[in-house]
């Protein structure tokens, strides 16, 4: 048999034994997924009177603010989901897991590409839980086609995706599952200073180079612009090339330090 197939098949059993894992052990993708949610119901219910406010336009009241909210929440969700790849991959490399696979006739890269295409599934499957609840309490997408829906789609993955393997990277070098913890609260903590909540020109102007320079702030503004209808300028590319970036330096960063023969 080719090489091909064995790599394929391989990258399917890891696939296989992340996602029972993650079936098993359910309470800290649960935990992770609470963050968004309580976000949102936060925002929405508590300060979105207030926050819709600085939207332009005469506000509309809490339910504009619940759409402008939504797509931030959305990578907000992924954000949180990957920090539970982080620690997934720490727990394998501190417990030996690694290092027994490290010994077993299999395809090296195979135990990354199933925590990877693992955490993404996870991501994707997260994101429609959240977004359920985003359409309970009232979110509506009624200027996307489903052109614009599939964009928005294709967006998301892409974005977890490359957030997936910059996690990965943290968990590998990461002492322990809470050190990988630690590391990955980047994820979590990069959208507060985002464009999620309010819009960067309501900003403080020193504040400002920070929510607009950085991967989340295109691609929340992007998915707004599919969702909503509002406009995306530049944000479209730059959150494409944002991912693209990202994803090749996690890829490289988790490759070479797999590789790398242990001490």
């Amino acid at each position: 048999m080719s090489t091909l197939p064995l790599a394929a098949r391989d990258c399917t059993t890891m696939l296989r034994r992340n996602l029972l894992h993650a079936r098993r052990y359910p309470s800290l993708t649960l935990n992770l997924l609470l963050t968004p949610v309580m976000l949102l119901l936060l925002f929405v219910y508590i300060f979105g009177g207030v926050m819709s406010a600085g939207l332009g336009g005469g506000g509309g009241g809490r339910s504009a603010y619940i759409a402008y909210i939504v797509p931030g929440i959305l990578l907000m969700t992924i954000g949180s989901t990957v920090v539970g790849t982080a620690v997934s991959v720490s727990t394998d490399m501190t417990e030996g897991i690694i290092a027994r696979f490290r010994t077993m006739a299999i395809h090296r890269g195979s135990v990354l590409v199933g925590h990877v295409v693992g955490s993404v599934l996870q991501a994707v499957m997260s994101v429609v839980l959240v977004g359920a609840v985003a359409v309970a309490i009232g979110f509506r997408s009624t200027a996307a086609t489903p052109l614009e829906w599939l964009a928005a789609f294709a967006l998301l993955v892409l974005f977890a995706t490359a957030l997936t393997w910059i996690a990965v990277g943290m968990g590998l070098i990461s002492p322990n599952a809470e050190a990988a913890s630690n590391n990955a609260l980047p994820m979590i903590l990069l959208p507060l200073l985002s464009s999620a909540f309010i819009p960067v020109d309501t900003m403080p102007a020193w504040f400002r180079p920070i929510a607009e320079y950085q991967p989340f702030t295109p691609a929340i503004e992007t998915l707004r612009g599919l969702l909503l209808g509002t406009e995306i300028g530049n944000n479209g590319w730059l959150s494409i090339a944002w991912s693209l970036a990202l994803a090749a330096l996690g890829y490289r960063w988790s490759t070479s330090t797999f590789n790398r023969d242990p001490k």
